[in-house]
């Protein structure tokens, strides 16, 4: 085999994965949010998920890409563990028509088609409106294109008349079961180096169709190439929950054990598939569209019978994962840890991780209230131990809030630098700013904790009416803080956003009031002019917070306060 031939192949081959990420990332784009509502939503019991997944993994062309979809999901605690094993099972069978897809680059010849269709790609690339269909378009035109250059080259080389080749594949005795592994062990090994099992199933077409590698070993490198695939969605939970790991894991088992059963009746169960499509597995006919549908429906029958013998075992499939991966320990709530973003990002589309960063803005926001209510219980603390603890308590969680500020910042910065949709570069805008408004409500409660501690530290004390106002104050404030994490943890169309405005208003007013009164009191020498400082202080600081928290909310809505 010439120098030349060898980068021909190598050349297909990387056309071929680069056509597949380019069509998926595409079909990613164009469904993106629906995608997510839709593996969100439809996934009430295991028939519907493993229908959700399976029609998923058909749109985008890649279940690594559902997989990883589907893990990021649980870690974020849209999917339980059970929705997510139905729905990898679907996106096993989905994956099917990739294998399809390929079956049809060799039954045709579409060398004179793609040609025209990256015409066409390439003009609608360059219109706005239509950039994710020329997108689309240009990628499957690059695969058909990768699928027919290797099905030329390996008519090229002539396989079928190597001997050497032929030699070292009829040194294999197709009839053992150890062979059968030898190649399955081969499949998954290849499948986790290149990460993509189409790559390999192509190679795999080329080599049976050319008459080197007998059918049985090549269905066993497509067993193979099942358990290969699973890698991607378990390196991608590796800095994930243990559920995402759990749900990954649950991947390789549902794989591995189609694999095992398979392998208890391999040479029926592909004698079966072989009749089916009128096929001798034993006649060594090299007719390439007849070995590429083989292999195709192999595939197809692999999955779905596996998907209709594990669909009722989910429950232990589930209790198996959870016993062979057991949970980290308690996470300190006062320690800063990115839940969400930051870990492995293989696979993951912009779509996808602006939904992770938009989960991680809603810890951020529950924590920034908890922040608050140890303001609260700090105001009513007397013992001098008891509130220099949670003193320190609320200067950790303000470092923890400029911590978290700076680091989704820069993760948003990376997926900004992809190729987005106006939506998303609107999302993520809109995601910056509320962040930047969640850290300014975190330094406010650090600033009331300060004039707090202040008084603490002085001789004086607020006076028993005061201490209501300020307590009537805090539960306007804590009622803001609710309404802000009601919406960033729901759905925004759903959300009455008059409520946010009217709690604003309500603070506004009451500051107001409180202002006008401490200035009599002051007056009428019911306390000192120092006490109602600090007191008008802490009173303002929440009226700023109030501001803050309505900011996030019409960042979220993408409305402003008219009344403002």
């Amino acid at each position: 085999m010439s120098i030349w031939i060898f980068f021909k192949i190598i050349g297909s081959l990387a056309l071929l994965i680069y056509g597949m990420k380019v069509m998926s990332e595409a079909l990613q784009k164009m469904a993106g949010s629906q995608l997510r509502h839709i593996l969100g939503t439809m996934t009430k019991n295991r028939v519907t998920g493993i229908i959700t997944g399976m029609f998923v993994t058909c749109a985008v062309q890649s279940s690594s890409a559902t997989t990883v979809m589907t893990v990021s999901f649980v870690n974020a605690g849209l999917l339980t563990l059970a929705q997510a094993i139905s729905v990898i099972m679907g996106a096993n069978i989905g994956t099917t028509l990739t294998a399809w897809i390929m079956s049809l680059g060799f039954s045709f010849n579409f060398t004179n088609v793609v040609f025209p269709a990256f015409i066409i790609a390439i003009l609608l690339i360059y219109t706005r409106r239509h950039r994710y269909l020329g997108d689309f378009l240009f990628g499957i035109a690059f695969m058909f294109f990768s699928l027919a250059m290797l099905s030329e080259t390996g008519a090229a080389m002539d396989l079928g008349h190597n001997e050497e080749l032929l030699r070292f594949f009829s040194s294999f005795d197709t009839s053992s079961y150890i062979t059968i592994v030898i190649f399955l062990l081969i499949g998954t090994l290849l499948t986790c180096i290149l990460q993509s099992s189409a790559a390999l199933m192509a190679i795999t077409m080329v080599l049976c169709s050319s008459g080197v590698l007998p059918v049985y070993l090549g269905i066993a490198l497509v067993m193979g190439e099942n358990i290969g695939t699973t890698a991607t969605a378990n390196l991608a939970a590796l800095g994930a929950n243990t559920q995402a790991r759990r749900a990954a894991l649950a991947h390789l088992v549902f794989n591995v054990f189609g694999v095992f059963w398979v392998l208890c009746c391999f040479y029926p169960f592909v004698d079966a598939v072989c009749s089916f499509v009128n096929y001798d597995p034993l006649s060594g006919s090299t007719d390439p569209v007849k070995l590429s549908v083989v292999l195709a429906a192999f595939h197809t029958s692999f999955n779905v019978c596996n998907t209709c013998i594990l669909v009722w075992f989910i429950p232990q499939i589930e209790r198996l994962v959870c016993l062979m991966i057991k949970p980290r320990g308690t996470d300190d709530e006062d320690e800063f840890r990115l839940r969400y973003i930051g870990g492995n990002a293989i696979m993951k589309t912009p779509e996808l991780s602006v939904l992770e960063a938009q989960k991680e803005i809603q810890a951020f926001a529950e924590r920034i209230q908890r922040m608050f209510g140890f303001v609260r219980e700090l105001l009513g603390t007397q013992n001098d131990a008891d509130f220099n603890k949670l003193f320190s308590r609320i200067e950790k969680y303000e470092g923890i809030s400029d911590n978290m500020e700076i680091e989704i910042a820069k993760y948003l910065d990376s997926v900004s630098d992809a190729h987005l949709s106006d939506e998303t570069k609107a999302k993520i805008r809109a995601m910056l700013r509320e962040i930047s408004e969640l850290e300014s409500i975190g330094d406010s409660c650090y600033n009331i904790a300060r004039t707090i501690n202040r008084k603490m530290a002085g001789k004086e004390d607020f006076t028993e009416r005061q201490y209501e106002h300020l307590h009537q104050m805090f539960e306007l404030t804590d009622d803001s803080l609710t309404q802000m994490n009601v919406l960033l943890t729901g759905r925004k169309d759903n959300f009455d956003v008059n409520r946010s405005f009217n709690i604003e208003n309500e603070i506004n007013n009451y500051r107001n009031q409180l202002k006008s009164q401490n200035i009599n009191d002051v007056n009428n020498h019911e306390y000192t002019y120092a006490i109602g400082t600090m007191y008008m202080d802490i009173v303002s600081e929440c009226e700023k917070l109030g501001d803050y928290v309505v900011n996030v909310v019409e960042a979220r809505m993408g409305t402003r306060q008219k009344d403002a």
